[in-house]
């Protein structure tokens, strides 16, 4: 019997100890999907053939090498399951979309392939809001996704299916992408964590774009090392995205502060969310972390500028799907998908373009002086995710105006193409998980793994999963 959930750390010690083989880890994910995700519906592509022979290769190769073929690679028989924008060679690429859902890729994305040359196992493609297009995981043309704690209530997107899937133990880590906050806020929905790295640390190739200048791959995981393990395999050049450059881990500094700001501590601010980030800000006090109280006055325009810059480049994105390639011509395209290319061509069209997008872009850059000065004084900050705790399916999705809210904590780290950590933080009165993010200057993912992990050995963190 083998006790799940497991973190990539005793996955690797288990079978290195002989204790499972990794076609029997592949054997209990399989069935958990099989059994449980009809009342989920976090996937949309099971690749068990492909699962299953991977697996005997990994068990091969232990029964050959032993504990060497670690060294070699390092995500040996760590079961995978992908945000189905991510391209895989030879299994269905939807981006959760109609007008894509029969293709099947002839190569794989930058980061898939990385990945399974450490060693990972493809369980699987993940459900997700079409084209990425949604904060909630309900604008899937295959059926939303529900949250796997309580089945009323939306996981969060657009990674929905990847943060939903980890919380239901159907894998051990898994992919998405985080354009204006759609890894942590379903991390932080699901009980899980989640990890947008800085805009440039990982390359974009061979991932369906929604808005270019503000796209990041992300990572899901059980425990804050399980994602610095994912990022020190998937990070650096590789010679096909232009906007990705090397950068090294930098030893955080022996004296830590971190920055409070309080227009995060917005009016509405749910009050349980509230209290579940002051309480991880005194875990850190308690750890001898300095807290500072700084001010970020431009993120009040950060969701208006957001919705300008980023249905512009949907716009320009979507317009390739044209139908010649692809099968499907563009009235298979959803409503929303449609809300955002509209709203894009309108700012991007003569006449509008210097009153909306050109300002938006100079906005943005204040925002992203805001954080600039903010980080002279501080090494990290800690904020909510959203607003509130999960909500229910429906409840805002009549509202587009209503569920774009719902970003207005996380877009301003992708204007400013920082990294952000989200780290679980107990769960409300309703048993839904909280939590909280850390952001940091560009390419300081090494201090925000340092303070992640400080943080949940203070609270003898366990990862939980829904059942």
């Amino acid at each position: 019997m083998i006790h799940l959930p497991l973190t990539i750390k005793e996955t690797q010690e288990g079978l290195k100890e002989k204790k499972f083989k990794a076609t029997e880890l592949v054997k209990e994910y399989i069935a958990r999907i099989k059994k449980y995700d009809k009342g989920l519906n976090s996937f949309l592509t099971v690749s068990e053939e492909v699962a299953f022979e991977t697996a005997s290769k990994v068990d091969q190769a232990l029964e050959n090498s032993g504990e060497d073929a670690f060294g070699k690679y390092p995500l040996l028989g760590v079961a995978i399951a992908h945000k189905d924008l991510f391209l895989t060679k030879g299994v269905r690429t939807t981006a959760g979309s109609k007008v894509l859902e029969s293709f099947v890729p002839s190569y794989s994305a930058t980061v898939v392939d990385r990945l399974e040359k450490a060693g990972s196992i493809l369980i699987g493609k993940t459900n997700c809001d079409a084209w990425a297009h949604g904060a909630s995981g309900e604008n899937s043309d295959f059926g939303p996704t529900k949250n796997p704690w309580k089945r009323q209530y939306v996981p969060g997107g657009s990674s929905s299916g990847s943060a939903a899937s980890l919380a239901a133990n159907f894998s051990l880590i898994t992919t998405g992408t985080d354009t204006g906050g759609s890894v942590r806020q379903p991390a932080n929905f699901c009980g899980v964590v989640g990890f947008k790295p800085t805009y440039g640390a990982v390359s974009r190739y061979g991932v369906v774009a929604m808005a270019s200048s503000l796209d990041s791959v992300g990572h899901f995981g059980r425990c804050v090392d399980d994602v610095r393990r994912i990022f020190e395999v998937t990070r650096g050049e590789d010679g096909l995205d232009g906007t990705v450059k090397n950068s090294k881990f930098e030893k955080p500094k022996s004296k830590l502060k971190i920055g409070i700001p309080k227009e995060y501590f917005i009016e509405g601010l749910h009050k349980e969310v509230e209290k579940a980030v002051l309480q991880a800000a005194q875990v850190f006090k308690n750890e001898n972390i300095e807290l500072v109280d700084i001010s970020l006055p431009h993120t009040k325009y950060a969701i208006s500028v957001y919705y300008i810059v980023q249905p512009a480049e949907v716009s320009s994105n979507l317009g390739r799907y044209d139908g010649i390639r692809y099968g499907n011509d563009r009235n298979s395209f959803g409503d929303e998908a449609k809300r955002r290319i509209m709203l894009g061509t309108y700012v991007l069209s003569a006449g509008y373009y210097d009153a909306y997008y050109l300002k938006a872009m100079k906005v943005r850059s204040k925002i992203v002086a805001d954080f600039e000065e903010a980080f002279e004084k501080v090494d990290a900050i800690i904020a909510p995710v959203s607003p509130s705790p999960p909500f229910k399916l429906g409840e805002k999705s009549s509202n587009p105006l209503q569920m774009y809210l719902a970003d207005v904590l996380t877009v301003a780290g992708n204007l400013a193409g920082i990294p952000g950590l989200a780290i679980p933080g107990g769960f409300s009165k309703k048993a839904l998980p909280l939590g909280f993010q850390l952001l940091g200057p560009r390419f300081s993912e090494g201090t925000l793994f340092h303070l992640g992990e400080l943080y949940q050995k203070a609270v003898n963190y366990v990862p939980k999963v829904a059942f």
